[in-house]
């Protein structure tokens, strides 16, 4: 993919320097915190690769909770109107939340001061519209797939556009976020970040050209996750929201039907209330619903192999997590890159509830290719998949933004 070479290590200083146009300032904004995890992390280590740059000009967030980065550089908006909209079914007030970032963001574009706009979809098509108007290059950042899913979609027979409507339900229904928004954003952005070759394609058969999108892969804090002991009897992990789209459920069967002796099964996660039924009809002594953990790498470290048979993913954090504990992975291509088959792990179907029991009874029955996995795992993400790394890569995807923009 364009500026990407996987394997490759993140350059030096001196020639990144050399062969980077960087801006001189980014505005950066997103629909989450700085400093915390899940995308709270993506979002820090985005403005660490900017503030040491030394062009972070200002990013645009919904709270601040670090300290490396000054605070006079991140417009916090803990504290915002749109908490009176909080009666309103999550739906409506989430997409509130979003547009009022939005029109944040896309006020500080109009002062003029910023040559470089960053954002994730669905929380900048006002934005982008004022970066397109004023020539100032924007970087679309998307945490899963196209919104269509690789799936060529059509209106139906009988739309109509929501300013149709009649007042009193257009208002609320202009707080949803829409499909036509998602389109828009893609269309306007100069270059789309995307976070696995699976979600790259969801985007190629909608007819994308290479050159627009960017290979940015997430990371992993490889001195926090490490491999533990070798547990005494095989135990596969889950680790994860406990939701079917991650299939869950997939994975509870087929751990039923193997039956396996000496084996257990840990699921560490938050439990939603879709997959309670199915922990009720697959509950067996040896499978352990967990729940939240704030360190998951206190259980992965415990564990013989990691388990995550998702339908749907941008890439994954879990897999990086995984890997840097040296666990070999039974996972979907749908999770993300992380997992080379054969190599770190086992790539199987997703929804393929015999395939995923195949590959589990397969390193049950085979120590030692555990073993050889675990090692490869690790060096996996030493040598891809570092924070490092990825400011690294994300740098050179801002000096083709800016390459592509004069």
């Amino acid at each position: 993919m364009v500026g990407e070479t996987l394997n490759a290590p993140p350059p030096r200083a001196s020639s990144a320097t050399a062969s980077r146009t960087l801006p001189k300032h980014l505005l950066y904004s997103i629909f989450a915190r700085i400093g915390g995890s899940g995308l709270d992390t993506d979002a820090f280590e985005t403005l660490r690769a900017s503030s040491r740059g030394g062009f972070l000009g200002t990013a645009v967030a919904y709270d601040n909770r670090q300290t490396e980065i000054p605070a006079t550089q991140i417009h916090s908006l803990r504290w915002h109107p749109v908490r009176l909209l909080s009666f309103l079914d999550s739906s409506y007030y989430y997409g509130a939340k979003k547009k009022y970032i939005d029109w944040i963001a896309a006020r500080h574009l109009a002062t003029g001061r910023y040559d470089l706009f960053h954002s994730w979809s669905g929380d900048c098509l006002l934005s982008l519209r004022t970066a397109h108007k004023l020539g100032i290059p924007s970087v679309l950042e998307i945490p899963t797939w196209h919104r269509d899913r690789g799936k060529i979609k059509r209106r139906p027979s009988g739309w109509a556009p929501e300013a149709q409507l009649p007042w009193p339900k257009r208002w609320k229904e202009d707080l949803l976020l829409q499909r036509d928004r998602f389109i828009e954003e893609y269309d306007l952005a100069d270059l789309i970040l995307v976070l696995s070759e699976r979600a790259a394609e969801t985007f190629r058969v909608q007819g994308f050209p290479e050159e627009k999108l960017f290979y940015l892969p997430r990371g992993v804090d490889v001195e926090r996750f490490t491999p533990g002991e070798r547990p005494p009897h095989f135990r596969a992990i889950f680790s994860g929201a406990l939701i079917e789209r991650k299939g869950v459920h997939h994975l509870l069967e087929a751990w039923e039907r193997l039956d396996l002796k000496e084996a257990e099964l840990w699921l560490v996660g938050s439990i939603h209330d879709e997959i309670k039924p199915y922990l009720k009809k697959f509950a067996r002594p040896n499978v352990r619903a967990i729940g939240f953990a704030q360190e998951p790498e206190t259980y992965l470290r415990q564990s013989t192999i990691h388990i995550f048979p998702s339908q749907c993913e941008g890439s994954a954090k879990v897999t990086y997590e995984a890997a840097a504990c040296g666990l070999p992975q039974i996972t979907t291509r749908e999770a993300g890159d992380v997992v080379e088959d054969g190599v770190q792990g086992t790539i199987v179907p997703p929804g393929n509830v015999e395939a995923l029991a195949e590959a589990i009874q397969h390193l049950y029955d085979h120590p030692e290719i555990v073993e050889r996995m675990s090692i490869a795992a690790r060096e996996r993400v030493v040598e891809n998949f570092t924070w490092d790394h990825f400011r690294a890569r994300l740098l050179d995807a801002y000096g083709i933004a800016m390459r592509m923009a004069r």
